[in-house]
């Protein structure tokens, strides 16, 4: 019997033992339903400009005129707008550098005169930034004109030129900080020759984030050239430098425009001219059946109505889910 008692009072010291055990193994498996994984459904935003055979904007096309290719694959458009009223937000980059000192003036009135015609209070916000060996935001992003203008006024030439940074910290820092792309208008308006020779980053990074930001770029030439030649303005007068080259592909592969004003008077054209177009264009949203892989993925959108060109960013990167 005492054995019997011993033996019971040391299975019961035993027994938080064996249960601290038992709870430390694994519950035994049992039918549970798969939890769903949830994923994110990336959409696609593409503003884009459509003009005819004489340049004119093309403002009454209608969401059957218009399909849209993602790396060569049709996509369905879930939303088809003409976008008028989205809020902008401008990042003016001036070039300050020795190169552009002979224009200098004039480029300040003719920045200032073009956000007095586009800015509108409390919807749109702009912000000045110079570069010349380095880049410096000389007015944060706001609506008030005259502390714009002052900003402006305020910049003298001097120094090299590192542009690639400029546009980079632009994007990465100012712009892509402004809200999301759909809903407002992300848009740089670069005045340079092109020529960057101070820059850390390179030309195809730089490119590749003004891409994934959705950001236009409008491109101003500072160069000069033949004034007969400069009423084209879609080429550059006295032909196409090395520098010419650099803004027109930073501006056709975001869906903006370079121009080559020769004078004055053609540098506030070159400004009304980016006014307008920015009142004047679509948007358009589809969701890609295309991999996500993190590559760059090309954009094409095509007009059916014949005559008509089509501007839009060349493509943006298909971020993994």
């Amino acid at each position: 019997m005492r054995k019997y008692r011993h033996a019971l009072a040391a299975g019961a010291a035993l027994l938080p033992v064996a249960i601290c055990l038992l709870a430390q193994q694994p519950a035994p498996a049992t039918p549970t339903p798969q939890r769903p994984i949830i994923v994110r459904v990336e959409r696609v935003p593409v503003l884009f400009t459509a003009l005819d055979r004489k340049e004119r904007f093309v403002t009454d096309l209608s969401r059957d005129e218009i399909h849209v290719f993602d790396n060569k694959k049709k996509q369905e458009i879930l939303e088809f707008t003409k976008e008028t009223d989205l809020p902008l937000r401008i990042g003016l980059l001036i070039d300050a550098s020795n190169s552009v000192r002979e224009r200098f003036k004039f480029e300040q009135e003719a920045a200032i005169e073009f956000l007095n015609s586009v800015l509108r209070p409390k919807t749109d916000r702009a912000m000045v930034l110079s570069f010349d060996t380095n880049a410096e935001v000389v007015q944060d992003f706001t609506d008030d004109l005259g502390k714009l203008s002052e900003a402006i006024h305020s910049l003298r030439p001097g120094g090299g030129t590192a542009m690639y940074d400029a546009i980079y910290h632009a994007v990465r820092d100012k712009l892509m900080a402004e809200g999301p792309a759909g809903g407002v208008r992300r848009t740089i308006i670069l005045i340079s020759d092109g020529d960057d020779n101070q820059s850390r980053g390179s030309r195809e990074d730089t490119l590749a984030m003004a891409q994934r930001g959705e950001v236009t770029v409008f491109a101003i030439s500072t160069n000069r050239g033949n004034p007969e030649q400069a009423e084209k303005s879609a080429r550059p007068a006295g032909g196409e430098q090395p520098g010419d080259r650099v803004l027109r592909r930073f501006a056709e592969e975001t869906g903006g425009r370079v121009f080559f004003p020769f004078k004055a008077a053609d540098l506030n054209t070159s400004f009304e001219r980016i006014g307008q177009e920015l009142r004047s264009q679509y948007a358009l949203l589809y969701r890609p059946n295309t991999p996500r892989d993190g590559s760059f993925h090309a954009i094409e959108v095509v007009s059916l109505r014949k005559g008509i060109k089509i501007r839009a960013r060349k493509g943006y990167f298909a971020v993994r889910e």
